[in-house]
């Protein structure tokens, strides 16, 4: 009798720790699922955001959003003035009056 008592213990305890680790099998399971959802969205989402920024690259799209936007305007060669940087002591670099004068003169 008292080792019936032990062995239907036994068969509880074991029983109890089957329930208990399908049951944490279950949960980790389920966390892969939803762990290999996320990134299956996080790539689809990446892929999109490299969609975008390609398009976003494109030089026709910059040049069109430049000109509609943000009214810009290519710059025409007799409205270019080139400065050069001038060196102590070198002969013929304008002077701060020549270079006001060539701006004035525009």
């Amino acid at each position: 009798m008292k080792l019936n008592a032990v062995l239907v213990g036994l068969l509880l305890v074991c029983a109890l720790l089957l329930v208990t680790s399908q049951h944490r099998a279950r949960k980790a399971f389920i966390d892969l699922e939803r762990a290999q959802s996320l990134a299956r969205k996080q790539e689809v989402e990446w892929n999109r955001l490299q969609l975008e920024q390609t398009r976003l690259a494109k030089h026709s799209l910059i040049d069109s959003v430049a000109r509609r936007d943000l009214k810009l305007q290519p710059v025409s060669p007799d409205r270019t003035l080139y400065l050069n940087s001038p060196a102590e002591g070198v002969a013929g670099s304008p002077s701060a009056p020549q270079l006001a004068a060539a701006q004035a003169g525009r």
